[in-house]
């Protein structure tokens, strides 16, 4: 996650003003879907035997902490689009091998070009509107002889959703297309200034006006100070600024497969960390796009090169990814787009 606070949010374009009271109520019925057993069956595919797997791989020392544009973090771009192939998820069609050129123009400190991954599963209804699951694949390379491996900062991200694409992968093969497509996003350099993630949506594959919602998955791996007694929870960041539905979504998908405490301490717009600035996110928020931040929140080995794999806790970057996973099934599958408030 960007140490550094951004700017002030300014939404670029115009939110419709829309009574949503209603809209809630009727969600209320719709999302109690019948087919609970089936969400069920593949949230139970995302285990964290294939989590650590993911995760010790992307943050070996042979990556040499993944910095953007350098060989170590092309590597792993490499790694993540193998198993997009294997798992048959799809690129989009302008960008045949999953990758987004972000030029070094578009980069700061004479960075190398570096790379976006982008890969779909295209919607059984609403083909044209996208639910984004992202997660940035860059870290801090090696400062000082050090290796910054990023196991939480992103390593527990880059896992989670390459779990989450397998997961929806085997429910569309299975018959459970969604109803609206699912992008799975790793944005590169967001440690540098959130430039992959800016590039993304300066330069859109997917209209940006049918983006329904973007999900952003930055650092799920670890337990901070304020929750060492009580380990269950996540923190949801930006979910009722642009959308109550939203919010409404996060919180039953929560209440019907996972019961984390829902944590909104750092989503108030008086916090001083502004963390609702500082990822991937932050720039979908730009144009419009309803957001979710999800996070554990800070620990002792934040962007240090003691962030390995070993301190990571499976069992709850299991348990935050099958919440992920079930938001993006219920935005997915609603029989009405997510609407868009000025609140």
């Amino acid at each position: 996650m960007k140490v550094l606070v951004a700017s002030a949010l300014i939404l670029v374009g115009s939110c419709a003003t829309i009574r949503h009271s209603e809209k809630i109520d009727n969600l209320k019925k719709s999302i109690s879907f019948k087919d609970n057993t089936t969400v069920n069956t593949y949230l139970s595919t995302i285990k964290q035997t294939d989590l650590k797997k993911h995760l010790v791989e992307i943050s070996s020392d042979k990556y040499q902490g993944r910095m953007t544009g350098e060989e170590g973090h092309n590597q792993v771009c490499d790694y993540i689009r193998r198993q997009y192939k294997t798992l048959n998820v799809l690129p989009p069609e302008t960008h045949p091998n999953y990758y987004q050129i972000v030029p070094k123009t578009a980069l700061p400190n004479d960075l190398k070009d570096s790379q976006n991954i982008i890969a779909y599963i295209e919607g059984s209804e609403f083909p044209d509107e996208y639910v984004f699951i992202a997660a940035h694949s860059d870290h801090e390379g090696v400062k000082n002889g050090d290796i910054y491996n990023g196991a939480d900062d992103n390593g527990s991200g880059t896992a989670a959703v390459l779990e989450m694409a397998e997961a929806f992968s085997m429910a569309a093969k299975d018959g459970y297309r969604p109803k609206r497509s699912i992008v799975f996003l790793h944005v590169t350099a967001e440690e540098v200034g959130l430039h992959g993630s800016r590039y993304y949506t300066e330069h859109p594959i997917f209209p940006l006006e049918n983006t329904v919602a973007t999900l952003n998955i930055d650092m799920i791996g670890r337990v901070d100070d304020r929750h060492l007694n009580d380990e269950n929870y996540v923190y949801l960041i930006g979910s009722n600024k642009m959308s109550t539905e939203l919010d409404f979504i996060a919180q039953k998908a929560n209440s019907d497969f996972t019961q984390l405490n829902l944590d909104y301490k750092y989503n108030s717009d008086n916090d001083p960390n502004q963390y609702y600035y500082r990822s991937d996110h932050y720039n979908f928020a730009l144009k419009g796009i309803p957001v979710i931040f999800f996070f554990n929140g800070e620990h002792e080995d934040y962007t240090k090169p003691t962030d390995t794999e070993d301190k990571i806790n499976y069992p709850l970057l299991e348990k935050r990814a099958k919440l992920i996973f079930a938001t993006a099934w219920y935005l997915a599958n609603s029989p009405t787009r997510l609407s868009v408030e000025i609140i």
